[in-house]
């Protein structure tokens, strides 16, 4: 008889579907995308419109506004409809209703260089090709269509040009996936130069890809030495702490599970005592740890580049060229890195991943980054040069001052840990935490960098789940039936077009909201109270709001979950740590492998209503390479500031998207309806011009919440 939380899983699991299943359709009928060259330069010397198809606004006031300000508002990004430029004359074309523009100065090398290579980008040791893209709606696989090249001469004579995905890919193989999106191949995670395996004793101690090389690097500039850094942050689970009023109890097995078994290794002597004045447990040595021989083995390294992102409106400056992570497992080897075997490693559920901000910014040095991930996938093999090319990539990330503004001029986003070792019994379930180098003030929606130790940090967009039961609680039955609901894109169509955009704010109807960690089964979903099944907004905003909590997406939102053996030691993580070298991998990423998607009951509604389609290293795949080979870069003046309260005092409002969840800004909201006045708004923007910036063209898309 199946236990409790075996049925759990059951009824979370889904199912597998080919891909070739979904429907082909035309191209252009997909396309959100056009440019055009301008029969003149503007006043501010663009040559090209932009043509961007916006998705309805959630403030339902702008949804006929001839004018839309996305992005920061202290980085403002002004969106003119291309209807109306039509009607005075600016732009030439239109390429329908729901389009607006942007002016650019695109270079015509930029396409010139494009239309050449489209037909041979991929050529040489991709392996098998493929003129077959899949079109996916936020997460979701919904359709396949063939991309289009860019033809430059057709441009230079003004005509409409869309710009859709490269027209030949390499095909998405389990194969390629290994080498360029995330590497597990035991030749790059147990690369005897460059890791030390703490199971076997195998490897280089302070090599590249270490978790003591990657502690030192972050700890330079904190005024702690890395191994008083490490200490510090693994004892944080020691006590009781509260981060936006959430209280994260303790989980002081971690003495027992990782800073005993180290001390003894370290040759050091170890204890744990409350003290007295304070009434909090501290643990106390009798030398430092040795950093080099740290419990934790490299499981995986991750290329996040679909995380690529603009400013929180989207279609704003490109600040990173998405993350890079590494994927650590905690190890109670036996005998400790002397001569141990994979069999007595004994690979314990924790996992702990380091995520990196690429310090990239602009479309040429994106473009860049995503080939030096092309190019790996054009080895045969992960040989000496394969490894030592991935090495001067992550070196590139990883070093003390590779982000000068950064907390320690480290490049870290945050630090996040997946474990269910240091809970005692059923009490106390799998549970995710978040670190960070910066000083976070929820009352004040601020997080600024900052130098120091690592501090707990709020975990993204996942409520307290100590205070707000994830089944019945009103708060987020009102949350996601209002704010996240306003935020979805429309049209919805479940269950293959479902995004939405949206932010999680610290409070909500007077309660804090944002947790400080998160639990998962229980919580095994986030359920919408009072959510309607027959109203799909509704049922595509609770998947949303719940799919990308810690809970969610670790759970029965995407079907992660594996009871093997009769235990639960694979379940909850994407990567798993416990599974051996190379690590297994979630079906959520995979979709159960190349050319097939994953489909997962919805969580709440059940598959009755709808299941959920995944395939999330396909998805990455083709941006990846969209990158690297068919990115064409377009450069946008940016406006300064000032130029919204102008435009409030001209107009009266400003026509400004604000996030769903986020806070007001300082200007009155509304819409301009007068093409006269959009006129005059054409006019302001060369008093308020700014700096130019490099934007990938596919980049300028609505923004997308992605978190894992």
């Amino acid at each position: 008889m199946r236990t409790a939380q075996e049925r759990v899983q059951v009824e979370a699991q889904g199912s597998t579907a080919s891909l070739g299943e979904l429907p082909f359709v035309d191209a252009l009928s997909v396309t959100g995308l056009f440019i055009q060259k301008l029969e003149q330069p503007t006043s501010m010397g663009e040559t090209t419109a932009v043509h961007v198809k916006l998705p309805p606004p959630a403030n339902r006031e702008l949804a006929e506004s001839l004018v839309r300000v996305v992005g920061d508002p202290e980085d403002p990004v002004v969106l003119f409809r291309s209807d109306a430029l039509v009607q005075l004359g600016a732009i030439p074309q239109s390429p329908g209703p729901g389009f607006f523009t942007l002016f650019s100065q695109l270079p015509e090398s930029e396409l010139e260089r494009r239309w050449s290579s489209d037909p041979r980008t991929p050529q040489g040791g991709f392996g098998a090709l493929t003129r077959e893209t899949i079109l996916f709606n936020g997460r979701h696989p919904a359709a396949r269509f063939e991309g289009l090249a860019v033809d430059a001469r057709a441009f230079r004579d003004g005509a409409l040009i869309p710009i859709t995905s490269c027209p030949v890919l390499p095909a998405s193989t389990e194969e390629l996936w290994g080498k360029t999106l995330l590497i597990r191949d035991p030749a790059v995670v147990l690369d005897a130069a460059r890791t030390w395996d703490p199971c076997t004793g195998a490897g280089t101690q302070g090599g590249v890809w270490t978790f003591a090389h990657l502690m030192r690097q972050m700890a330079q500039g904190s005024g702690a030495s890395p191994e008083d850094f490490v200490t510090n942050w693994l004892s944080l689970w020691l006590n009781d702490y509260q981060v936006n009023g959430d209280n994260v109890p303790a989980r002081r097995k971690v003495y027992d599970e990782v800073i005993a078994p180290w001390a003894a290794a370290s040759g050091v002597l170890s204890g744990l005592q409350l003290n007295p004045v304070t009434g909090r447990w501290e643990v106390l040595l009798g030398d430092p740890l040795n950093l080099d021989i740290a419990p934790f083995r490299l499981v995986a390294i991750v290329n996040r580049i679909d995380l690529a992102r603009n400013t929180a409106g989207g279609y704003g400056r490109v600040t990173s060229a998405g993350e890079l992570r590494f994927v650590f497992g905690l190890t109670r080897p036996s005998p400790w890195g002397k001569g141990g075997t994979e069999e007595t490693c004994n690979p314990r559920p924790f996992t702990v991943i380091f995520e990196y901000g690429v310090p990239r910014a602009g479309c040429q040095k994106v473009k860049g980054w995503a080939r030096q991930w092309a190019r790996l996938g054009t080895h045969a093999t992960f040989d000496e040069s394969y490894r030592a090319q991935l090495a001067e990539m992550t070196q590139s990330v990883v070093l003390h001052g590779k982000a000068p503004g950064g907390g320690n001029q480290s490049a870290l986003n945050q630090l996040r840990t997946n474990e269910i070792a240091l809970g005692l019994g059923e009490a106390k379930p799998w549970e995710l935490r978040e670190f960070r180098l910066t000083d976070e003030d929820p009352g004040h929606g601020t997080d600024r960098p900052s130098n120091g130790l690592l501090r707990v940090h709020t975990v993204a967009l996942t409520p307290d789940d100590a205070t707000h039961d994830s089944q019945t609680d009103p708060d987020v039955g009102a949350f996601v039936r209002t704010t996240v609901k306003n935020g979805v894109r429309q049209p919805v169509q479940v269950p293959t077009r479902c995004a939405a955009n949206y932010t999680l704010p610290p409070l909500f109807n007077g309660r804090s909201f944002q947790g400080g960690n998160a639990q998962v089964a229980p919580p095994t979903h986030w359920a919408a109270l009072n959510a309607l099944s027959t109203d799909a907004s509704e049922v595509c905003a609770r998947k949303e709001f719940s799919g990308n909590t810690c809970n969610g997406c670790h759970f029965k939102d995407t079907g992660t979950t594996d009871f093997s053996g009769g235990d639960n030691n694979n379940a909850f993580t994407h990567v798993s740590p416990t599974t051996g070298i190379p690590a297994r991998l979630s079906k959520f990423m995979t979709g159960g492998g190349a050319g097939f998607m994953f489909l997962v009951p919805d969580a709440q509604f059940g598959a009755s209503v709808t299941s959920w389609p995944f395939a999330d290293l396909l998805r990455r795949h083709q941006l990846l390479y969209d990158l690297a080979a068919c990115s064409t870069c377009g450069r946008f003046l940016a406006l300064e500031p000032g130029f919204l309260g102008r435009m409030e005092a001209l107009a009266g409002a400003v026509p400004y998207e604000v996030v769903p969840g986020a806070r007001k800004p300082p200007f009155k909201v509304g819409p301009i309806r007068d093409v006269a006045m959009v006129e005059q708004i054409l006019e302001l923007r060369p008093g308020f011009k700014a700096d130019l910036r490099d934007t990938p063209l596919g980049l300028l898309r609505p923004p997308e919440v992605f978190v894992h």
